[in-house]
């Protein structure tokens, strides 16, 4: 693919993930054309969006209807004190807009629901999990299975992280696994490293989809275990019974 695709300051700016062969310009180019949706801003969502827009994604909405509290600053990376009592994706496009002049940030304070979640979901090509609540989780998968979006998800409690890539059409959906959202705490213990581990790994494979690059976690979860600093990957079959995705089988 011809230069002309970038300008001579991005070519400049991802020069070193350029000089990679199974990305070189023909992947830049893909993801400057890439429009990537992240549900949440926080240790998951935070780490993915500076990754990302780091990393020359085109266009990144950013959904979450949180105000920055002083108990999120022990993860959430986009943010300082200074933000205290702002609404999250405001400073955190902000904080990326300052990061990467050439990409679009569109922040979008609000909750998503069954009435807003097919237009959040419906003009992107990947969705991004940085939530903290399966019912809300759920809700997405549902929807991406059904528009045919992938959708990354990630999760962390305490010293543990999880990652699944759902394909639809092509392996499990997160209902296969988690088929009703679990009890949902008060407050989520987490220590701050593991949602960067985490975060850090999910934009690395939203790269690797929008760049069509790699091996994907189709049908597999990971588990980061960050007590021993072990990753163990499981193999997740599609559930015969699965109300959203079993009519693949």
């Amino acid at each position: 693919m011809s230069t002309n695709s970038l300008s001579k300051r991005e070519l400049e700016r991802y020069d070193r993930q350029i000089r990679i062969p199974e990305i070189g310009v023909e992947g830049q180019s893909k993801l400057k054309k890439s429009r990537v949706l992240i549900v949440g801003v926080g240790g998951l969502g935070g780490v993915v969006a500076t990754y990302l827009a780091l990393g020359g994604v085109g266009y990144i909405r950013l959904v979450d209807d949180g105000l920055l509290e002083l108990s999120n600053l022990n993860r959430q990376i986009p943010y300082s004190e200074r933000d205290l009592g702002r609404i999250k994706v405001e400073a955190a496009a902000e904080r990326l807009r300052s990061l990467n002049s050439d990409i679009m940030v569109e922040p979008v304070s609000t909750k998503i629901t069954p009435a807003n979640v097919d237009e959040l979901i419906r003009d992107v090509d990947v969705v991004v999990d940085g939530l903290d609540n399966f019912e809300t989780r759920l809700l997405i998968n549902d929807r991406c299975v059904k528009l045919k979006k992938p959708f990354i998800h990630g999760a962390v409690h305490s010293f543990e992280g999880r990652l699944m890539t759902i394909i639809p059409g092509e392996g499990p959906c997160l209902r296969c696994l988690v088929p009703e959202p679990p009890p949902l705490q008060d407050v989520t213990p987490i220590i701050g490293p593991v949602p960067g581990v985490i975060g850090s790994l999910e934009a690395l494979e939203t790269i690797k989809l929008l760049t069509d690059v790699g091996t994907l976690l189709i049908g597999k979860i990971l588990i980061f275990n960050g007590i021993d600093l072990e990753f163990t990957l499981i193999s997740i079959a599609k559930s015969p019974s699965c109300p959203t995705c079993s009519r693949d089988l």
